[in-house]
């Protein structure tokens, strides 16, 4: 069945990542076969929640978790959490916060276009540096939790997360994190618990490779029991962040999958595709191209970065992408500008090509299109 052509879209090889824009991941069959499988039958969505959350917690090895609608929905129940416990008649208020602790201490260093979840809870920020004395002075009786993020975007200053949770934990506060990309490696799906994180939410549409719109956030029972009564099927601001039941179960099977998964194996293959790509184009005139490893604790998947003196070959980077784009096949790969990623601290623009989602064949497609596009200029 060729269910995009029917629709006029032409699929893409997908050399940009595990970009949300560009669909996430392909889900593994027994992913697809779960989810079919849980299609077939009506279940009780908030015991299917609890038995999910429960499988989930003792596959990775965590106190508890609770399989939601994205990461960034777990931004948002995370933060509801915060404010509201297990009350439901608060859980009944948001997004209205008149009597609730409602401020959420973040360093500069954090903020970013994803962490505006937190506002559709009703949640708001207070920005400080990254200083002990800054987040101890920010704390007061408003004050709900404290917001962190991890991501290859977040380069600047700041404080590590053992150090923000003990001064959190001194002021009876909670930390929340937003880890969305954070894996490989396996081991970090209980690092930030043991560095002091109460709650932190993963992405289940990326390396785990479960439904695209499915997240899960792991960490304190009691916090985790308030994200599920935050969340659908139940009339908490998560009603809109709904998780299907075909979801939950394709999320599930997907953690046991990756849990098992060789990953030194994998690994190995993804070095080699990224070595394709360098072999191809690295002796090319005015070209530079290498090895390149995310910034940060995880999404530790490396990657061939490209750039290239844009007068001597007669192409910009942007022109370059779009090219290969809308080439035949089209083939998406990342690009890097100061545009779109200088909060980022990006300071140059490049193409990047990841190996993760590339398909048996597709590298070498990937390398003889972009020799031949670069090639010509040379």
């Amino acid at each position: 069945m060729d269910i995009y052509g029917e629709m006029g879209v032409q699929p893409i090889i997908n050399a940009a990542g595990s970009l949300t824009r560009m669909g996430g991941s392909l889900m593994p069959p027994e992913v697809v076969e779960a989810m079919a499988a849980a299609a077939e039958r009506f279940v009780d969505i908030e015991e299917l929640h609890i038995a999910a959350g429960r499988r989930v917690a003792e596959l990775i090895g965590v106190e508890a978790a609770h399989v939601c609608g994205s990461a960034t929905a777990g931004i948002a129940l995370m933060a509801a959490a915060c404010m509201t416990g297990t009350d439901i008649g608060k859980i009944a208020q948001l997004p209205e916060t008149d009597g609730l602790r409602t401020r959420f201490i973040v360093q500069s260093a954090h903020r970013n276009g994803f962490d505006r979840a937190l506002l559709l809870s009703g949640g708001r920020y207070v920005e400080v540096g990254p200083s002990p004395e800054e987040i101890a002075a920010a704390i007061d009786d408003s004050t709900a939790g404290i917001y962190y993020t991890f991501a290859w975007f977040c380069t600047e200053d700041a404080l590590p997360l053992s150090q923000v949770a003990e001064i959190a934990h001194g002021a009876g506060l909670p930390v929340i994190v937003d880890v969305a990309a954070e894996v490989p490696p396996l081991s970090n799906l209980t690092r930030y618990a043991a560095e002091g994180a109460d709650l932190y939410t993963f992405s289940g549409g990326k390396a785990i490779r479960g439904p695209q719109s499915t997240g899960m956030i792991l960490g304190r029972a009691d916090l985790v029991e308030a994200c599920r009564l935050n969340d659908c099927p139940n009339m908490g601001i998560g009603r809109a962040m709904k998780t299907d039941k075909e979801s939950i179960a394709g999320l599930v099977k997907a953690v046991e999958l990756y849990i098992k998964r060789d990953h030194e194996a994998q690994m190995a293959e993804w070095e080699a595709r990224v070595q394709h790509v360098l072999d191809a184009v690295g002796d090319l005139p005015h070209v530079r191209a290498w090895r390149q490893v995310p910034f940060g604790t995880g999404q530790l998947i490396p990657h061939a970065a490209v750039t290239w003196d844009e007068a001597a070959l007669g192409i910009t980077h942007t022109e370059a992408a779009r090219r290969l784009l809308h080439g035949e096949p089209r083939i998406a790969p990342q690009l890097i500008n100061v545009e779109r990623y200088g909060f980022g601290g990006m300071t140059q623009t490049e193409l990047r090509f990841h190996p993760h989602n590339l398909e048996p064949g597709e590298v070498e497609i990937v390398a003889t299109a972009l020799k031949s596009l670069l090639g010509k200029g040379a």
